[in-house]
């Protein structure tokens, strides 16, 4: 970054000597150490040239008063206080008898400040950067500063080169206009990102840790793939992190050197590591300098085992948990340390948690500042201490780790000082607030659905309350939805979720021979029971209704055979059911480890939901659903599998499930086409997809790299879906009912490549599949393409 300063020179070292010499002239010295000793008594002040500023302020300045007898030093010293002001622009002390004449030349008042050559970042961008302001005082230093602060913003955004050069043009009335003159110059984008010393794993695993990119095809969309020397900084650190999670505890970053490429093109970006060996965890041990403590109850709550990979997260997770236990036993000022012993040997390392008491001393108040929208009770809610609460700096660092999560805004520091007596301890929040509404306006794309449009509006912050709202209008060529969606997650101040959701949904022709309208509203609550698992309850309505189904009394293709266009008597007679509501109650509950689990490369998610329900016209049901998803990275991380087992069933007594409450095998097994799968009318003209009450689904995924580089995002895939759909509680099909359905259960599979691309245009999915069990009436879909986007 070059700034460089064009402005009239104050040249203050030739008018401290022409003082100076003025000095000797009078004092009539030979030598300037004769001169030096001579000292002077002036009765009289001139000042000259002075317009805004008074007299004696000047005066005051120079700290001379009348009558009073001073050296040559001293007149220095007063020309010193007089330039050291800033506020002229040359200054002179000139001694003529007894009278010491200062004659100064006052900056310029600023008329105004423009900017030239500016095309990245705009005029009100600048304008919040620079100090210097329209009728204040010109300042060359200020204006240099002004000049370094814009050329650090465009360092900011990867244009290394930028120069910012000030300049002044005159104007009259001792104004002038401030001007800076910029040259933006190019980014200075990373080519490549290389690293040194890592033999566990691959360059393209660890760019996947960096917060840097390389710049790719799409470098235009792209803000991360620029040289920023603090994001190198930052990069570094993640690395460490990625290691020590690993259990690499002597791994170090030796240096992030970039150099410009061969071709000068772009940067290299070169991390230096040295990665050491990985460690386990050796023995797990409690003990405690507390007595009266029961310390097995403390051993059994602690989770780390011995042999797992060493990482400090699952360590800090038993801390919270064994301090969260004193709590609960009524134990104040309970402190847990991690005391880490090292064996080189079998590489292992023994963590003993030791429990003593800590200092007595207690939280006397938060205060909040900076929050101009959001309530102060959503930030202290995030705290688990209040006033008068014991004090734990535990505590405290994962509150501000939840103000932080919360995503309401740009920066949140949370410190600790001493309060208004030694035991006490004031904790102060500054936040800055960040933007959380939004209207969005997407397009979408699928080789079932076609081109789609949609609408949403989304605030995760309604009215400061931390309340999240959202609204959403989605139009395809055959469905229109609507959604609504408001979170209260701490209901009543507790550690609970309300929500309320409610969509309405209409089809005409969604690959089928009917039409429906679906309307549902679902209030529920939600509470954690674990870290790890949640329990869901929720009241239901449900609206639904058939229509269009093509009975064979109208020719709707032209082609004068009416029964060319029949559908089932089963589907039929649903209409004929007209509209029906139903209400329900049910649970759930959710086991997670993939989101936020402790091992970042393995997980699993289970989700069980019951609901319970009677319908309009007498009918009850029971509705049982299950979800078993697994993750596990392999191959040193470069290597992602997946599976899902997947299946539902629905119960009716009193009366027949309808279309829409029995499972389709729709996106749930690859390979065929939407509302395809399942029981199947083949009595009529229609062949009409009926679904069933019953489903189950297994689905396995490799995700791997295809040797492309990282900044592309693009990877491959290998899956294979396996499933069925049956039962249905009426098989009286055909055109009249006389003739009888198969819901027997027969298996379908597929197999397939995928080719997945995080691309600026968001998530795009390739799917190319084949089945290899289906049934002869079944349809086929080789290709899937997927792809959606806000904006």
């Amino acid at each position: 970054m070059n700034a460089r300063m064009s402005s009239p020179a104050r040249k203050l070292s030739g008018v401290a000597a022409m003082a100076l010499c003025g000095v000797l002239v009078v004092s009539g010295g030979t030598f300037p150490q004769a001169a030096m000793a001579q000292s002077y008594s002036f009765t009289n002040l001139d000042i000259q040239g002075n317009q805004r500023i008074d007299a004696a302020t000047i005066a005051t300045y120079a700290g001379i008063g009348r009558g009073q007898t001073v050296s040559a030093a001293q007149l220095n010293d007063a020309y010193q206080g007089i330039a050291g002001t800033g506020l002229f622009e040359t200054v002179e002390l000139v001694p003529s008898g007894n009278t010491l004449v200062i004659k100064v030349k006052e900056y310029p008042t600023i008329n105004v400040i423009a900017f030239e050559g500016n095309r990245r970042l705009n005029d009100t961008a600048m304008a919040e950067i620079v100090e210097s302001k329209s009728r204040r005082i010109y300042s060359p230093s200020a204006a240099e500063a002004d000049a370094a602060n814009i050329a650090e913003a465009y360092r900011q955004t990867g244009r290394i080169a930028a120069t910012v050069t000030p300049k002044i043009i005159r104007r009259s009335d001792n104004r002038v206009d401030l001007v800076f003159e910029i040259q933006e110059g190019k980014v200075s984008e990373i080519e490549r990102i290389s690293f040194v010393g890592n033999r566990n794993y691959s360059d393209y695993r660890l760019r996947r840790a960096l917060e840097t990119k390389q710049a790719g095809i799409f470098r235009a969309f792209v803000a991360r793939d620029t040289l920023i020397e603090e994001r190198l900084e930052y990069d570094k650190q993640l690395l460490r992190d990625f290691y020590s999670n690993r259990g690499y505890v002597d791994v170090q970053v030796l240096s992030a050197t970039a150099e410009i490429d061969r071709n000068r093109r772009g940067n290299v970006v070169t991390f230096n590591l040295r990665e050491g060996q990985q460690f386990r965890v050796g023995k797990v041990s409690v003990s405690s300098t507390v007595a009266d403590i029961d310390i097995d109850a403390f051993r059994k709550t602690a989770k780390l085992r011995s042999g797992t990979v060493y990482s400090p997260v699952p360590i800090d997770t038993d801390i919270t948990r064994l301090e969260t236990l004193a709590t609960r036993r009524g134990l104040d000022f309970i402190r847990v340390e991690p005391r880490v012993t090292r064996n080189d040997r079998d590489l292992t390392l023994d963590i003993e948690y030791v429990i003593s008491r800590g200092p007595r001393i207690f939280v006397e108040r938060i205060d909040i500042e900076g929050n101009t929208t959001t309530l102060d009770r959503v930030v202290r809610r995030q705290f688990d201490v209040a006033e008068g609460d014991p004090f734990n700096a535990r505590e405290i660092r994962q509150g501000a780790d939840r103000i932080r999560a919360l995503g309401f805004f740009k920066d949140a520091q949370v410190e600790a000082r001493q309060g208004s007596s030694s035991d006490l301890v004031v904790v102060d929040v500054n936040v800055e607030e960040a933007p959380t509404g939004s209207l969005g306006f997407g397009a979408s794309y699928g080789t079932s659905d076609g081109l789609g449009f949609n609408f949403s509006f989304t605030e995760r912050n309604f009215l400061g309350r931390g309340q999240g709202l959202s609204a959403g209008l989605g139009i395809t060529s055959s469905t229109s939805t609507f959604n609504f969606n408001f979170v209260e997650p701490a209901f009543l101040d507790r550690d609970v979720t309300f929500g309320l959701s409610a969509y309405y949904r209409k089809t005409e022709k969604d690959n089928s021979s009917y039409d429906t309208d679906l309307g549902q509203f679902e209030p529920s609550l939600t509470f954690p029971l674990t870290d790890y698992s949640r329990l869901g309850v929720r009241a239901t309505y449900d609206y639904g209704k058939l229509h269009g189904v093509e009975d064979g009394t109208k020719d709707t293709d032209d082609d004068g055979d009416y029964d060319d266009d029949v559908s089932s008597y089963i589907l039929q007679q649903e209409e004929d059911m007209g509209p029906l509501s139903s209400f329900s109650v049910g649970y759930s509950y959710i086991y997670d480890t993939i989101s936020n689990g402790l091992d970042p490369r393995s997980g699993v998610y289970l989700r069980f939901r019951q609901d319970f329900g009677g319908r309009e016209d007498g009918a009850s049901f029971v509705r049982t659903e299950a979800l078993l998803r697994a993750k596990k990275q392999t191959f040193n991380e470069d290597v992602t599998f997946r599976a899902e087992l997947e299946g539902g069933a629905v119960a009716f007594s009193g009366g027949d499930s309808r279309i829409f409450e029995r499972y389709m095998l729709s996106r749930k097994i690859r390979g065929f086409e939407p509302n395809s799968v399942g029981p199947r009318d083949l009595n009529v003209g229609n062949e009409d997809v009926l679904g069933g009450n019953y489903f189950a689904v297994a689905r396995f995924e490799a995700e791997f790299p295809i040797g492309l580089p990282e900044e592309y995002g693009i990877s491959g895939g290998l899956f294979w879906d396996i499933g069925s759909v049956w039962g249905l509680d009426n098989t009286a099909g055909g055109p009249s009912g006389n003739d009888e359905v198969d819901d027997d259960f027969y298996l379908r599979s597929a197999a397939g490549v995928a080719l997945l691309w995080d691309s600026p245009l968001g998530p795009l999915r390739f799917n190319f599949s084949r089945p290899l069990i289906k049934e002869d009436y079944d349809k086929e879909q080789n290709f899937e393409f997927t792809v959606s986007t806000s904006f």
